[in-house]
Formats: C-alpha cells, structure tokens, sequence
C-alpha cells in the first residue's frame, strides 16, 4: 500500500464588512448581526512524494525527480495565493448574499466577518487568479458555481493547483462563533520519464486526454464531456541526455465502474483497475527519416484529485514508446502523419 502525505495550512481569515455590504437596504447593522471567525484549512493530500520515490530509484533519475518535484511545486503546495469567499441564502434560488476575494500571499492572514443572523451555505476556492486555464463560473447562485476549463480543443496544462471547500453555517445572535472550513485539492497530475539512449529521436510530443472539464463546488463532484480535450503536457528539462521528462496537470479522471474487484484500503489513491481505458497519453515522435510515430498509452486506473501518477517508458528507432508497465495498453501507428488522422498542433 502507497503512503500519501497530508500538508495542513492553517489560514485564519476573518473578514470586516458592514451589513450594507450583505443588504443595501440596511442602515446599520442592527442587532441581529454578529462577528464570527472563520478558519481556512488547506489540506494537501498527495501521494507526489512516494510516487516520486518510488517510481525514481537509481542514481540516473536523481536529476528526473529534482526537476519534477521543481515543475510540481506550484502545484502540490500547501501556499494560497488568493481565495474567493461566497456566503448563499439557503432557500429559494440559493442566490449568494456576500462575496469576497482575497489576495493572501501568506501561510496566514486575519479578518473579521460580520453578517446578520441566519443560515447561510458557504463556498470557498483557492488559487484561480494565477491560474490561466481554469475559471470560476455562475457562481452568483450557490449550486451553479463551478471551476470551467477554458473551451479549445487543446488545453495547455492547469498552472496551479486548485482548491475548494464547501460549509453549511447557522449564524446565531449575541453568540461567539468559530467556523472550520476544509479546503481539499480539485486536481491532479500525470507524468511521463522517456529513456532515448539509442533511439536518435528528433522530437517528441506528449498529450494526455479523457479527464473532467470542470467542477462543480456545492456538492463536490467532476464533469465529464463526451469529447474530452486534450492536454499539452510541457516538456520538463531534466538536465541529462538520457531522458526526456513530460508533466500534464488537469481534472481527473473518471472513476473505473467495475465492481468485480473491491479493495479495502485507507489509502485514497489505490483504485481497482477498469475494464476499459480510462485515460491515455498520446506521444508523437519525430524519427531520424523525419517520419512521425503516434503511441497511445491506455490507463485503466483513475487519476483522482490529490495524485501524481508516473510513468516511465523507453523510445526506440522507429519512434514507438513502451513501457514496463504491464497494466498499461499500448497501440503504436508508424508514419502516422501520412494516415489522415486528427493530427494535434505539434
């Protein structure tokens, strides 16, 4: 069983805003409003370490791990640059009575809340301003609030990770309250180690598809589309001449439907295998003749929210990539720019 390694952020946010700000209708606050603390907690559960340990063992890939862990830093990381606030009445149309954002820039930052006494449902995402690829949509109403991929058919990779948290809050008159909110990781990341000694490849390319295009906040779960974009991922200089490095950071994948394996575990990334392919890496390399091969990587275990899964493979002359990895399909076409297929921009 893989270990995963849990980071807790605590970010005390207690913000001052008067009542007008809730109800422009509202001279003062009144007395039936009241200052609250909220405490915002980033857990980071990721299995990045162990994957890379792991997966990375001889004194060759000791540079490899160094530039993956680099690459990933701004992923898989206990800091929030900014957060974006938003408290719902919990009736009718679920409309969103306050919003604040925040740039936090720090491990920790402290505001005073104020607002009137009622129940409120309370959403909260962390890291969208520097992130180029996701945004945070029709969230003027509590249960259409999502993070949305941008819409193309080729998606660079997401550049932060992303977090969100939801809470119900009752908030009493004349009563000193605290509130816990939990924010856990929305996305994930896929890596690909090549070996090219011996094989004389130009060039290579590497796509990965078949992962969620968005998220929705209020009740934690992924969507899916028919066509599923495809993700560039970015070549990761690893600073040897023995391999090249490639990193994709998006949705996850869907969850494998099966149910004739059942495994029992406290471990939230082991998953029992599906019957069909649940994502793929598509690699495009240029051979020595200038001719382009295509390898599709077919993974039939989940990708979940929090996971970095590696791969390591092995080019060879005729551009074709295999794996060690006997769980994973391969399909290899040589020469493939000549058969008319959907050929990505390169």
């Amino acid at each position: 069983m893989k270990r995963y390694h849990s980071i807790g952020l605590l970010l005390s946010v207690l913000l001052i805003v008067s009542c007008s700000a809730i109800d422009e209708d509202r001279d003062d606050c009144g007395e039936d409003s009241n200052n609250f603390e909220l405490n915002y907690e980033l857990r980071l559960v990721t299995n990045m370490t162990t994957e890379l340990e792991t997966e990375l063992t001889t004194s060759t890939d000791v540079n490899v791990a160094s530039a993956l862990r680099q690459y990933l830093s701004t992923i898989f990381t206990d800091f929030a640059h900014d957060i974006d606030l938003s408290f719902y009445d919990t009736q009718g149309d679920f409309v969103r009575l306050q919003h604040d954002q925040h740039v936090m820039d720090a491990n920790q930052a402290s505001y005073t809340l104020n607002l009137p006494m009622r129940q409120y449902m309370h959403l909260a995402a962390a890291n969208l301003v520097e992130n180029i690829v996701v945004n945070l949509i029709t969230d003027e109403h509590c249960y259409t609030a999502k993070f949305r991929q941008i819409d193309a058919d080729t998606l660079p990779s997401h550049t932060t990770g992303l977090f969100s948290a939801r809470l119900q809050m009752n908030v009493l008159e004349g009563v000193s309250q605290h509130f816990n909110v939990h924010l856990y990781m929305a996305n994930c990341a896929s890596a690909l180690v090549i070996d090219t000694i011996g094989s004389g490849i130009r060039n290579m390319k590497v796509y990965t598809t078949g992962f969620a295009t968005g998220f929705n906040l209020a009740d934690s779960t992924f969507i899916y589309a028919d066509t599923p974009p495809i993700v560039k991922a970015d070549a990761v200089n690893t600073e040897d001449n023995r391999h090249e490095a490639f990193c994709s950071v998006q949705f996850p994948s869907p969850e494998a439907s099966t149910t004739r394996t059942v495994i029992e575990t406290t471990d939230p990334f082991v998953a029992p295998a599906a019957e069909q392919s649940l994502w793929e890496y598509r690699i495009y390399a240029t051979t020595s003749d200038g001719s382009t091969t295509q390898t599709i990587f077919h993974i039939n275990k989940p990708l979940r929210a929090g996971q970095l899964k590696l791969l390591k493979a092995k080019a060879h002359p005729n551009g074709a990539i295999t794996t060690g990895d006997t769980s994973v399909g391969v399909s290899v076409t040589t020469h493939w720019n000549q058969g008319g297929q959907y050929n990505p921009e390169l």
